[in-house]
């Protein structure tokens, strides 16, 4: 197995770790905060999509799906096209409201299949490219990549979580 074979496989993680937490919830139970000022799933899985077509479009040097496919107008957010909700308040979380959890994967699937399609030609000395010069040492593909994987697995168990505790609310009635 080489590195991209690896990357394939922590992307493809995600990929089934966000259907596994939209799966058979409603608009409502997307939205749905389990306490004040938490995060939603549909917020979590919009956040962690829009961090990995940020940051792989970066590196790849391409346009965001998120604009170039039109995903910013079906999702219909009052963000400014190049907010990826880093640094959202709990105003902001409340705002990403979606009807069903096919738009929320259908972005995410998007957005994996080229995350896929770019990792894929990747060869383990592309790895050593530095894409960023702001940080000391500065930050290279393969770090940048990795570090898409672990934002993005944490806010997809967060989701999870989020999920199981609205699956566990006892029903009024």
């Amino acid at each position: 197995m080489n590195s991209a074979d690896l990357l394939a496989d922590a992307f493809d993680r995600i990929r089934e770790s966000v259907h596994d937490a939209v799966r058979g919830l409603d608009a409502d139970a997307l939205s749905t905060s389990p306490e004040v000022g938490a995060n939603t799933v549909a917020w979590l899985v919009w956040h962690l999509t829009r961090i990995q077509d940020d940051h792989v479009a970066d590196v790849a040097g391409a346009e965001q799906l998120w604009t170039a496919d039109g995903w910013a107008d079906r999702f219909d957010l009052p963000f400014p096209p190049g907010d990826t909700g880093y640094g959202h308040g709990p105003a902001e979380v409340a705002a990403v409201r979606v009807d069903s959890p096919k738009l929320l994967t259908g972005y995410h699937d998007a957005v994996h299949a080229r995350t896929l399609d770019y990792v894929r030609t990747l060869r383990a000395a592309a790895l050593e490219r530095v894409v960023d010069r702001r940080w000391d040492p500065p930050v290279t593909l393969g770090v940048r990549l990795i570090s898409v994987v672990a934002d993005d697995l944490q806010h997809a168990g967060q989701a999870a979580y989020v999920r199981g505790m609205l699956l566990r609310r006892p029903t009024r009635g």
